[in-house]
């Protein structure tokens, strides 16, 4: 999760939402990425999308099985269904969305009839710090 906090405050430096992913196998960090919608001009280009799709490129295989995704918000209905769709074996967040999430708020996907693959979810893991980095960035520009 340091990693992903991490890339969230890289974002957060660019002018992006600060939202930063890591997709790991074991110890192994597979592919780490962060919001990039502003600067790639692509409102698909969240930090969980990216991380998916750079993974999946270096392992071959649009079948993340093995995968563990962390990442420094709930991911929000879309990135949660790329998320079944993938296959990621477990979801690790820091921060809950009450707002845009599509985990454990708002649609909550993995529990739909029509998803087809549910990984092992945990939330919370260094909540505070990401949710302070989201409050400061959202303060600076109301």
């Amino acid at each position: 999760m340091r990693v992903a906090l991490d890339l969230a405050a890289e974002a957060a430096a660019d002018g992006e939402v600060p939202v930063g992913a890591v997709v790991t196998i074991g110890d192994e960090i597979v592919a780490k990425t962060r919001n990039r919608m502003r600067g790639s001009i692509d409102p698909t280009a969240h930090a969980e999308i990216e991380a998916i799709r750079a993974a999946a490129a270096r392992l071959g295989t649009p079948r993340l099985d093995e995968c563990t995704l962390w990442v420094s918000l709930e991911p929000c209905a879309m990135c949660a269904a790329a998320i079944a769709a993938a296959r990621i074996k477990e979801l690790r967040f820091a921060a809950e969305d009450p707002k845009g999430g599509g985990v454990i708020h708002g649609p909550r996907i993995f529990t739909q009839p029509t998803c087809h693959h549910r990984p092992d979810v945990l939330g919370g893991i260094g909540e505070e710090e990401a949710g302070e980095m989201l409050r400061r960035f959202f303060a600076e520009r109301r």
